[in-house]
């Protein structure tokens, strides 16, 4: 069963900058590699405002309706550091799960390319082509502006599924299938050894995987191998990925994974096991925190994110639904920007957060707070706060 990502469920000063060309390349460094390129954003124009990005080469000014990261995250060692920045300057980060550009592994990745880390993609096999391609027309580009007015550079992208630990684990059908045809090395173990041959090592690891194949259904009705499916690519693929990861990781790293509050109160409509993978999660969080803790310094948390519009998430049928729930009865209401929980992950992949490990991290308005939805008709009569227009 192949792994896909799904996401369940912008400092506004710019620097001058020159055009360069940065290119990238699917699997290991050798003669059969494919090369992604892409030119970098040059301008000498500063960001007036959020909203409005004025670049050297075109008299247009795209808006940023995908956001903007608004966190204080700085990275330019010249500058003087004033406040409490996020600075990851000098670190390289590995995201695995991220196949477009508006999913929570985007985010993250972006979050932590503006606070200054190199940035390696782990990307589904089957969604490598249309992701390099999209990436090499520029696609993305939109999407890929950073607060200083540059563009996100990812230095490469590794086709990755998660689900197989190594090639021996990998059924004929799978190895026969023409959407892995053309792709190498995308074995959980592989990409690790890929990784460390060309970099030695890495000190950031995401994981933003899931898949359900049986997700629709309710619980009752899930079959063990839709159960064991969604245990696999959502849950045990992040003890896979510490597992090989680790050892190339640098003391004091940090590893990041998503989850969904399903794993701890009842949402109807995320079934086929779904709810279990992501209680699997949390649990393997505290433990894998205590083991890479004391054996490699690493520190190992996951965040719980609100419901986002993401087309992964849209696939299950009812995002809508609870976006507009989460907005309803939320402390916090206004819908969830996925740039808020990629500013989450690159604080704790900070040494800001270098004493916080095993930890659930809640990043959904508030709503995991809620023991009712004040939504309900029964509670017409209450005096219940609501969000004031401005």
């Amino acid at each position: 069963m192949a792994a896909v990502v799904t996401s369940f469920l912008q400092t506004t000063v710019a620097r001058p900058s020159i055009f360069s060309t940065r290119r990238i390349f699917s699997g290991c460094s050798n003669a059969d590699a494919k090369e992604v390129s892409w030119n970098r954003l040059a301008s000498t124009h500063h960001v007036s405002s959020i909203r409005h990005l004025h670049r050297s080469f075109t008299s247009a000014s795209p808006t940023f309706g995908k956001g903007v990261t608004r966190a204080k995250l700085e990275c330019d060692e010249s500058k003087p550091v004033t406040g409490l920045p996020i600075n990851l300057k000098g670190k390289r980060a590995f995201i695995a799960g991220v196949a477009d550009d508006n999913g929570y592994g985007w985010a993250i990745a972006k979050s932590l390319a503006a606070a200054g880390a190199e940035i390696l993609v782990g990307t589904w096999v089957p969604a490598l082509n249309i992701f390099e391609t999209s990436l090499r027309r520029g696609k993305f580009d939109e999407s890929r502006v950073l607060p200083d007015g540059s563009l996100m550079e990812i230095t490469k992208v590794y086709p990755l599924d998660a689900v197989f630990d190594s090639q021996e684990d990998v059924p004929e059908d799978i190895k026969a299938n023409k959407r892995y045809a053309g792709s190498s090395n995308w074995t959980v173990k592989e990409v690790a050894e890929c990784v460390k041959q060309d970099y030695g090592s890495i000190d950031v690891l995401v994981h933003s995987l899931a898949n359900g194949p049986e997700v629709t259904k309710p619980l009752l009705e899930t079959s063990r191998k839709g159960y064991l499916a969604a245990i696999s690519a959502s849950s045990y693929s992040y003890i896979s990925l510490l597992k090989h990861f680790l050892p190339i990781m640098n003391p004091g790293g940090s590893s990041i994974s998503l989850t969904y509050i399903a794993s701890e109160r009842i949402i109807p409509g995320y079934g086929g096991g779904m709810s279990s993978a992501k209680a699997a999660l949390e649990s393997d969080t505290r433990v894998l925190a205590f083991e890479a803790g004391r054996k490699h310094k690493v520190r190992v948390n996951t965040i719980s994110a609100g419901p986002l519009r993401s087309r992964a998430a849209k696939a299950i049928g009812f995002i809508d639904m609870m976006i507009d729930y989460s907005s309803a009865n939320a402390p916090l209401q206004k819908e969830l920007s996925a740039d808020e929980v990629g500013n989450t992950a690159a604080f704790l992949a900070s040494p800001l957060a270098s004493a916080i490990t095993g930890a659930v991290i809640y990043v959904d308005n508030g709503l995991n707070a809620m023991g009712v939805g004040v939504d309900s008709p029964i509670f017409k009569e209450l005096d219940i706060p609501k969000a004031k227009d401005h």
